[in-house]
């Protein structure tokens, strides 16, 4: 089975793009398993709707943890299962809490197995300086891009600076796939899943 990998720093939409991706993908009601830090697994069913009400939110390190969810990807006359797993936010500087370091390590050490990794950048507030793309952004594409197929998306498309963003990261990651998202919209995602399809 393959898995996909969101990661990025914290708010920039990876739960909420898991999330509406899949449904996106045809999940309605799914099974999301969290894996924490320390190796233990909780498993829990969810119709979509209720699990964005639970697992997204406003807050930096809401996810503390590997959240998974299968999906049944359609590829030629039948379906191939993809594992969705979303991540722990990285950050430039070491977190003060002791429970969000250790999900940054869990987040690490996923990105050094995953089939594939998307990488989720917030467009809106990167704005028309790529001088405000952390460095943790920086050595996540240069790492991501060396191992396994990796593309960025720049989300929060709906909101009014994110063109300016999107040229921004355009410009930092010149040789880059870069497939532009909103995660909140649903827009791009046709584009997101045909480069999962192709690279699996």
């Amino acid at each position: 089975m393959n898995d996909c990998l969101m990661v990025g720093k914290p708010n920039v939409g990876k739960t909420l793009f898991l999330l509406n991706f899949a449904e996106f993908l045809g999940v309605k009601i799914g099974e999301i398993t969290k894996e924490n830090p320390d190796g233990s697994l909780e498993s829990k069913i969810y119709r979509l709707e209720q699990a964005k009400a639970t697992l997204v939110g406003s807050e930096p390190h809401t996810t503390r943890g590997l959240l998974s969810l299968t999906v049944g990807l359609p590829m030629g006359k039948g379906k191939t299962r993809l594992t969705l797993v979303d991540s722990t936010g990285l950050t430039d500087s070491i977190h003060t809490v002791a429970e969000v370091r250790r999900a940054m390590v869990q987040t690490l050490r996923r990105l050094r197995k995953a089939d594939l990794i998307l990488h989720l950048l917030d467009a809106a507030e990167i704005g028309e300086s790529p001088a405000a793309l952390a460095e943790i952004d920086r050595q996540i594409a240069r790492y991501a891009s060396s191992r396994c197929p990796y593309a960025i998306l720049p989300n929060k498309m709906d909101l009014p600076a994110a063109m300016a963003g999107l040229r921004s990261i355009k410009e930092a990651f010149p040789n880059q796939n870069i497939l532009p998202v909103s995660a909140l919209q649903r827009t791009g995602f046709r584009e997101v899943k045909a480069f999962v399809s192709k690279n699996l």
